[in-house]
């Protein structure tokens, strides 16, 4: 497939590095003004367009791979379903409720695809949560405990992840991640309840507790935070099932049976890219891309990252 990127900052060029190592995937084109831009359309020797539209026009296209701050992501979308291209976006797909209806309207009237980068649901570790979850091997769950926390992203070129209206701060940048994953797993939480904190001067909320609560009796607490602390980057979460316990942290899945068996589940990446973000080398990047682009060519909505899923969580996070 001809991949038109928009956006050749950081996750433009993961998803760049990534490109180069699926089969028939070419990236021939990328739309950006920056001088950022520029210099990575020239070391990758591919041409440069302004606007979606132009480079649509002028080159062979089948994809549109949506890159840039989450507040230019309903114009440039909208821009690509417009030329009839299917559409990969990066999480968040917008800030609004309403946007992103709108955005999956158009292309449902285009009739092509509109996919967001979710990558948490590509993950080994996710997958793992996935199959026990279906299999019941531990029962059903009854609890879980989800925490993503770093050091506040001081590195966000321009400042704009501290900027409401274009990020939509730390729930809409941090949390989504965890909470895809939850309804992915659970469901549609029935009420969900939070606490925020801020340090002296600070226009924005630097750490978040949730509680999202379902009428089955079912509960899952979350935490996420961009501390004002040097602290590494933390990404782990528990979920108690009725028999057992599965665990995700530093050593990997570790499975916990009620009967002693414990289970160290095999997460490991047979193929790793170098992102070229904070990351480093991941498979992560490799198979959500291989997956949308398997979907994209099939003209088929993805079913690890549904349009109802995207919209439930967006409703979720817009609420809190």
């Amino acid at each position: 497939m001809n991949i038109l990127l928009v956006g050749l900052g950081g996750m433009g060029a993961c998803h760049y590095n990534n490109y180069q190592h699926i089969e028939d995937a070419a990236v021939v084109a990328c739309v950006g003004k920056g001088e950022r831009d520029q210099d990575a359309a020239k070391a990758w020797g591919i041409p440069l367009y302004e606007t979606v539209a132009q480079a649509c026009q002028s080159e062979n296209i089948d994809l549109v791979d949506v890159c840039t701050p989450t507040h230019l992501h309903k114009p440039l979308v909208l821009d690509a379903i417009a030329q009839g291209k299917h559409v990969i976006c990066e999480k968040p797909i917008a800030l609004k409720l309403a946007d992103a209806q709108e955005m999956y309207a158009a292309a449902e009237e285009k009739g092509v695809q509109l996919y967001v980068a979710q990558v948490l649901q590509f993950t080994r570790e996710v997958e793992t949560l996935r199959e026990v979850v279906a299999d019941a091997r531990y029962g059903k769950p009854l609890d879980g405990c989800f925490e993503r926390l770093t050091a506040c992203p001081k590195w966000s070129a321009g400042g704009w992840l501290f900027d409401k209206e274009k990020s939509g701060l730390l729930p809409f940048d941090l949390h989504i991640h965890d909470l895809d994953v939850i309804v992915s797993m659970f469901g549609k939480p029935d009420d969900v309840l939070f606490t925020e904190c801020a340090g002296p001067g600070k226009a924005y909320s630097e750490q978040y507790r949730f509680l999202y609560v379902w009428h089955s009796g079912m509960n899952v607490c979350a935490e996420a935070a961009w501390f004002n602390a040097a602290i590494p980057f933390t990404a782990r979460w528990r979920v108690y099932f009725e028999r057992g316990m599965l665990v995700c942290d530093h050593n990997g899945v570790t499975g916990y049976a009620d009967d002693g068996t414990v289970t160290q589940f095999d997460v490991s990446e047979p193929v790793t890219v170098d992102c070229g973000i904070n990351l480093g080398r991941s498979g992560w990047f490799l198979r959500e891309l291989t997956h949308l682009l398997a979907c994209a060519k099939k003209g088929e909505p993805s079913p690890l990252v549904p349009k109802q899923r995207i919209l439930d969580v967006l409703e979720i996070i817009e609420r809190i």
